[in-house]
Formats: C-alpha cells, sequence, structure tokens
C-alpha cells in the first residue's frame, strides 16, 4: 500500500510541540545531518537560541555520555550554530526533506539498541493472549477472556521473583495456561533483546516502518534510557518499538522478525540529561501518551505510566549488564503498559496500523516523538552504517578526537 498524501493526516514538527513542557529548561542534545563541505552527523545542543553543532568536543553520541558529567560538559562547551530550533525540524519530515539543508536524526549513534519486554503487568496480560491465539487476532477477544479468567486482570501487585510470584507460577502450571511471558513477567529474569543495529534508529519526523505481510501490529510508546559504558543512566528519551503481534505471536522465537526490520525503531526527538531539573526520579514518575490518527479519519490514545512498571529502572540496567559488555554504552527501551484492543474495523478484530497513520508519543518532560507509518520495504532504506560513519568522521578530520 503506498501512501495518500491527501488523505494522509499532516505531520507537522513544531518546537512548540516537540520540546518538552519546560521548554529549553533541561540539558537537551542530539544529533543532526550537518550540511557544508563535507556533510555528516553531528551532536547537537538544543538551546533557545539555536541548535549547537558540537561535534569538534563530541565527534559522536557516544563520547558525549560517556564523560565526565555530560550535562556539565554540554553546558560548558559553546559549539557553532546551526540554525534555529524550528527551521531544522521544518525539514525533518520525511520524505520531502531537502537534503541541502541541516535536519534532526535519532539521537543515539554507537550506542546498541536494547530493549525490556513485558515489564508491565497489563501488557503481560496481552503477551499471553497474542501466544493464545496463534498470532490471529479473529481468536483474541476469545483468548482474552479466557486467559483473564484464569489469570485476573491485575498482576501488577506481585513482584517479580517473588514467593509470591513463584506460588502463581506453580498454580498455573498446574491448570495448563503458563506461558513464556508470564516467565519473564513475573519471574526472577527479565526479557532483555537487542531491538535494533547501531545506526539504524530513525528519528522524530522520519517513516516508521512495519513489515507488508504483518496483519496484527501496534506502536509500543516507551521510555528510553541513554546508558553510559560504565552502566550508569546519564539521561532518557522517547521511543516506538513497533511490534508485529501476529509474528510474534506465532512463535516468540519469530521475535526478532517481530522487532527488527527497517525503520521499525524510532528513538527522540532529544536525550534530556540528568541534571538538577531531571533524573532517575523523574523518569520513574513520567507519564507517556500515545496519539494514533490514521487517513481513514480513526483516532487511538493511549497512555503508559512508569509508576506501574513491575521492574525498577536500574534492575533491567543490571540484567542488561549482568554478563555483557557495552563498551560504547546502549539504549534501553522500558517497555510500555500500553496495548491495544479498541477495534479498528470490524468487530474483534482489534487494532492494527495503517500505512499513513501518524503515531505521536509524549511526555511532559521528553518531549514529544512523531513519526508516519510506511511499510518497513517502502521507507528510507538504511544506509548510513558503521562503515559509513566511520569514514564520515575521517573526512571531516573528527578521528583524531577521543571518539
Amino acid at each position: 500500500m503506498t501512501l495518500d498524501p491527501v488523505s494522509s493526516p499532516p505531520l507537522t514538527l513544531a518546537a512548540s510541540a516537540v520540546l518538552p513542557d519546560d521548554g529549553y529548561a533541561g540539558t537537551l542534545v542530539g544529533r543532526a545531518w550537518l550540511t557544508g563541505e563535507v556533510p555528516g552527523p553531528a551532536v547537537v545542543a538544543i538551546r533557545a537560541d539555536g541548535v549547537y553543532d558540537l561535534s569538534s568536543a563530541f565527534p559522536t553520541m557516544s563520547t558525549l555520555l560517556d564523560s565526565d558529567d555530560p550535562a556539565r560538559r554540554v553546558r560548558e562547551t559553546a559549539g557553532s550554530r546551526m540554525g534555529s530550533l524550528e527551521e531544522l525540524l521544518s525539514n525533518s519530515v520525511h520524505p520531502g526533506c531537502d537534503m541541502r539543508r541541516p535536519y534532526l536524526l535519532a539521537p543515539c549513534d554507537l550506542q546498541v539498541i536494547k530493549a525490556a519486554g513485558v515489564t508491565f503487568a497489563a501488557s503481560l496480560i496481552e503477551r499471553v493472549i497474542e501466544e493464545q491465539a496463534g498470532g490471529d487476532p479473529s481468536r483474541a477477544e476469545e483468548a482474552r477472556a479466557q486467559v483473564r479468567e484464569t489469570v485476573g486482570d491485575d498482576l501488577s501487585l506481585i513482584k517479580p521473583g517473588s514467593e509470591q510470584a513463584m506460588a502463581l507460577k506453580r498454580l498455573l502450571q498446574e491448570r495448563g495456561v503458563w506461558s513464556q511471558y508470564l516467565e519473564v513477567g513475573i519471574g526472577p529474569d527479565a526479557e532483555v533483546f537487542t531491538k535494533a543495529p547501531v545506526l539504524s534508529a530513525v528519528g522524530t519526523g522520519q517513516e516508521i516502518g512495519i513489515r507488508s505481510d504483518s496483519a496484527w501490529n501496534n506502536p509500543e510508546p516507551e521510555v528510553v534510557l541513554a546508558v553510559s559504558s560504565e552502566g550508569a543512566i546519564v539521561g532518557a528519551t522517547l521511543g516506538n518499538d513497533v511490534n508485529l503481534r501476529d509474528i510474534e505471536g506465532r512463535s516468540a522465537l519469530l521475535l526478532g522478525k517481530a522487532k527488527d526490520n527497517n525503520a521499525s525503531c524510532a528513538i527522540g526527538p532529544f536525550i534530556r540529561l540528568f541534571d538538577a531539573s531531571f533524573g532517575l526520579d523523574a523518569v520513574r514518575g513520567e507519564t507517556v501518551h500515545l496519539t494514533v490518527r490514521g487517513p481513514e479519519g480513526f483516532e487511538l490514545a493511549g497512555i503508559s505510566s512508569m509508576s506501574q512498571i513491575s521492574r525498577d529502572p536500574l534492575d533491567l540496567v543490571a540484567q542488561t549488564m549482568a554478563a555483557h559488555q557495552y563498551p560504547d554504552g546502549f539504549m534501553l527501551f522500558l517497555g510500555t503498559l500500553f496495548a491495544p484492543i479498541q477495534d479498528r474495523s470490524q468487530p474483534g478484530s482489534g487494532f492494527t496500523h495503517r500505512v499513513g497513520d501518524v503515531v505521536s508519543i509524549r511526555s511532559a518532560r521528553l518531549g514529544e516523538l512523531r513519526n508516519r507509518v510506511a511499510h518497513s520495504e517502502d521507507a528510507a532504506p538504511w544506509r548510513f552504517g558503521l562503515r559509513a560513519f566511520i569514514a564520515n568522521l575521517a573526512r571531516r578530520g573528527l578521528l583524531a578526537n577521543d571518539l
């Protein structure tokens, strides 16, 4: 299906919408495509008087996030002005972006993109339903009733790995309804997987992809942590961990096919670094709002409240690093409370994306990430990988700096 520009809702980016509620009060950093004699990606600071290129001091975002007190380092680095935030945002809507002018990118670069799954009780129930329905949306309502009759609607009071959780596990196994999703939802071990390759995430304004052979899929609005190579959480941003429910529901072994496709990972608009105005407690209390507007006039709204997460962010970071190292740091999706069941077409069919949907993900302290849905096969192909990035840094004379 191709996009009908007439019927598809408009995707516009304005500073008043994209910025957090407190505007420029926090330390906001991102990445932008820098034009000039040798164009390339630049680490930027978003300030009230413009967007500033910091790449001469920090050639990569990984470098900045691994520095001593990144927020202080950003404040101490003047940088060079690229233009106003409005100017960059106006050129960040894809397709149609003018490659000769600066535009925003996803705010991470060398970090591995990880994701934690089944971290909220409500979405846990929906994952079990997907499995019971075998990826068939027409069977979801029947499976939902059966699962809720046995498990109930609320597992939020059960601490993962606790004696109470293990007692529930034994009971459900006796009743024959134990699930691999319940294992990671209430068991001691979190589900942490690699969401996307390094450098493949799309930023605000870019198309976000679903496979054309998927008939049941949804956005997953999440808080995403920025973590240094030493495991320190130094900031946060927003993300869309697009999920193909029919493919994952057929088998959890198809998770890679369900999660990692061209343009299926959006992160942005900026990373808000931890400073006096924002820290981990703010992340724990953040509420993420989702809006989907479709080309046929359909609207879907939902929220994901971090206060209802089953596993603390510190625990998820520790489990991610328990037996692995990340010398360039990592981005960690924290999971979502949101699991859409609102019918989009015929009764009982639930929600699924259509090409042309505009997806907006917003929170008070992290701003707004906005993307339009396309088929992964039709979205802009990912071309700028590690070899291209390293070569570009070399041509710009930045490899001599500490990456």
